[in-house]
């Protein structure tokens, strides 16, 4: 399945794109800021993309210029999230290559995905949330229309052997819809 948006197409991850994913993942400014290590070497790629972008609502930000992934895009669905047991309520996640930050990218592909979650997959609510000092996520949540639920000081972040003040917002249907 392919959605689209004026600039970008968002499309399933295939090892083809291991190198692209590698160049972007592989930047200490990306990956630990949103919880993940950076990435060694393409073969740990290669190996998040079978592994970790492999969910039903997992997608490559590509911009429709190159056809190539910039970033990631999903919909993570009850089973897969921490921030729900809810069938109808999912948790958005993403993250975006340094180069291609300030140009409204994942606004963009997440006002798309927003929209099928509650269009496409009958959500009535999405959860998202990002770690202190993530300004830039935090931003994104604000554009979206997301709301403040709730902080914790203390929310484990394992791949990095940490623990950090998390912040977690919500967005209803109902608000999606009064926007």
């Amino acid at each position: 399945m392919e959605l689209e948006t004026k600039r970008l197409t968002l499309r399933r991850w295939t090892l083809a794109d291991a190198s692209d994913l590698f160049t972007y993942a592989s930047d200490p400014d990306v990956g630990p800021i949103a919880g993940w290590p950076v990435h060694k070497d393409i073969e740990e790629s290669r190996r998040v993309i079978e592994t970790v972008f492999c969910g039903r609502e997992c997608y490559a930000v590509c911009l429709k210029s190159s056809g190539r992934p910039v970033g990631c895009i999903e919909l993570r669905l009850n089973g897969f999230t921490d921030m729900t047991d809810r069938d109808d309520e999912c948790e958005l996640g993403y993250w975006l290559g340094k180069p291609f930050w300030g140009n409204g990218y994942i606004p963009e592909a997440a006002e798309r995905l927003i929209r099928r979650g509650f269009e496409e997959l009958g959500m009535r609510a999405i959860w998202c949330g990002y770690y202190d000092g993530n300004t830039k996520s935090r931003r994104v949540q604000e554009k979206l229309g997301f709301t403040p639920h709730h902080t914790r000081p203390d929310v484990p972040v394992p791949l990095l052997h940490e623990v950090r003040v998390g912040h977690t917002n919500l967005l209803t249907r109902a608000q999606w819809l009064a926007r």
